[in-house]
């Protein structure tokens, strides 16, 4: 255990370290964050956590605060704290539980892990950044399928067992820092986890990837999060960003799309004495109105409120005829997707086979007659035409393209291009592009491993629709009831009623509005 702690302390002095040190008199503590007389403490319980398979190989210290008022006979409320804990977290929680102003909570302070080398003469291995400053889910899962079964098998000094809650809107996260984008990162991938989240210093730069957040919160469907953010004027602007310039960002992004949040800026550096001496302003904020679930509210990209009806979600279906193949294989084609126009002509995606180094996008006449008309893609997909039937729309799944190409009247292609650019996650190399579908207005609707990404026809995203679970293997509009939208994920079939209704390419072509430019 000394042995990660000195790790610990040289890991925060070589890379973006917390000062706690310096501006105490301009940042005083209040009588929330100190002992007072009266107020029971919580216990501390200890334990070192050394068997994860998501981070394999790590060692970490786990601290679990449990206040007096915990009765084991009902989960308590959680919130979980980076780096081992900070902001004077458990005498905050005695004061703030004894006189109700936020629910009995248990506090989960967890350090970042670190592979021990082994060696006196080697190294060890530091996970902090990539454990906090990463994106995608795999610090969210580690809390949930690891860290919060460990805490269970603990019990206080007083012989009580550990019992958290599994709903979401029990939930806080929070931390400093990486710290910080690693709370909001949890949240972000996992809502029905963690609705709350306290911000300090974050770091939502160009490290990892955290940048792309205020764009990807305008874009994004709200999610039922309440985010309460601290920064100060005088944070790094280093190599990887701006912190001051990027929190202020996010800010105005969950603005924008209609989050509950709340901020208080200063003039600090990359130091957490005003985070802590606002901590028990945050904990009020975030917990107010609990057991009230957090909840979205109206986002101003007009995108978004062009296309959906409030209250409309996906809803899983047994069974839609619209999104069934009646074979993988057409005209001796192995197809991955295919579409037919109004005038008979067919256009075919087919994987390469072994060997092949590119799949083929292939021609079929309606008499039957078939040609390639595009061999280079790596792994050409979904497929489908534009509203007016003019353009053809080849997504490539190993990329993060799709392409557009114009139709001649003999059914061959030309003016290939790249064009429209979609958004890949951090846990892949590429969009995993699937089913597409254009709705009359020309807007394209993408399956892919972030969502369904909506896209104008001048090619950018713009909006993205959250999806029940898992990555879309197919999408398309409901031909009986083509305001519905209807998509495939694990072998289960949702659909989803939208204001806007889909282009169906066997009916006649129309025209389209030309789009915002």
């Amino acid at each position: 255990m000394l042995k990660i702690s000195s790790c610990l302390g040289l890991l925060l002095c070589l890379t973006l370290s917390v000062s706690t040190g310096g501006a105490e008199t301009e940042y005083p503590l209040t009588p929330d964050s100190k002992p007072q007389p009266g107020v029971a403490k919580g216990d501390i319980l200890k334990f070192t956590f050394e068997s994860s398979k998501i981070f394999p190989g790590t060692s970490r210290e786990v601290s679990v605060y449990v206040p007096r008022q915990y009765d084991p006979a009902t989960p308590a409320c959680v919130y979980v704290g980076q780096d081992g804990g900070g902001f004077n977290a458990t005498t905050v929680f005695d004061n703030l539980i004894e006189r109700k102003e936020i629910p009995v909570l248990i506090g989960v302070f967890i350090r970042p892990g670190v592979v021990l080398s082994g060696n006196t003469n080697a190294l060890d291995r530091f996970n902090r950044s990539l454990e906090y400053d990463g994106l995608g889910p795999d610090y969210v899962e580690f809390l949930l399928k690891e860290i919060f079964p460990a805490v269970e098998k603990l019990k206080t000094t007083d012989g009580r067992a550990i019992h958290v809650s599994t709903n979401g809107n029990d939930r806080c996260i929070g931390g400093a820092s990486s710290g910080a984008i690693c709370a909001f990162t949890a949240a972000w991938e996992r809502p029905d986890a963690f609705s709350r989240v306290f911000s300090s210093i974050g770091t939502f730069v160009g490290l990892r990837g955290g940048n792309e957040y205020p764009t990807l919160v305008r874009k994004f469907e709200p999610r039922a999060i309440r985010v309460f953010q601290e920064d100060g004027t005088n944070d790094l602007n280093i190599y990887g960003g701006d912190w001051w310039m990027a929190n202020q960002e996010l800010e105005r992004s969950l603005e924008f799309s209609g989050y509950q949040h709340d901020h208080q800026w200063g003039n600090n550096g990359h130091a957490t004495e005003h985070a802590s001496a606002i901590f028990p302003d945050g904990m009020r904020f975030l917990w107010k109105d609990w057991p009230e679930p957090v909840q979205t509210g109206a986002t101003k990209n007009p995108f978004l409120r062009d296309i959906l009806i409030p209250g409309e979600t996906w809803q899983a279906v047994q069974e839609l005829r619209s999104m069934k193949i009646s074979s993988n294989s057409f005209h001796g084609i192995r197809a991955n997707d295919r579409v037919t126009l109004h005038n008979g002509f067919t256009y075919v995606t087919e994987s390469g086979s072994k060997g092949d180094k590119a799949g083929r996008v292939w021609f079929v006449s309606a008499s039957g007659r078939k040609q390639v008309v595009d061999g280079e893609l790596k792994f050409p997909n979904g497929v489908t035409v534009s509203p007016d039937q003019s353009l053809l729309y080849v997504d490539d799944a190993t990329t993060h393209w799709v392409c557009s190409y114009r139709i001649l009247s003999d059914g061959s292609l030309e003016h290939k291009q790249r064009y429209f650019r979609l958004h890949v996650p951090d846990t892949a190399e590429d969009s995993g592009a699937a089913g597409m579908q254009c709705d009359r207005d020309g807007r394209l609707y993408v399956a892919t491993r972030m969502g369904v990404q909506v896209c104008d026809q001048a090619g950018r995203v713009n909006c993205i629709l959250n999806i029940p679970k898992g990555a879309i293997s197919r999408l398309n509009f409901d031909p009986l009831n083509n305001d519905i939208l209807c998509c495939t994920i694990g072998g289960e079939t949702f659909k989803r009623r939208l204001k806007v209704k889909g282009a169906l390419p066997s009916e006649a072509p129309l025209k389209p509005a030309a789009p915002r430019l």
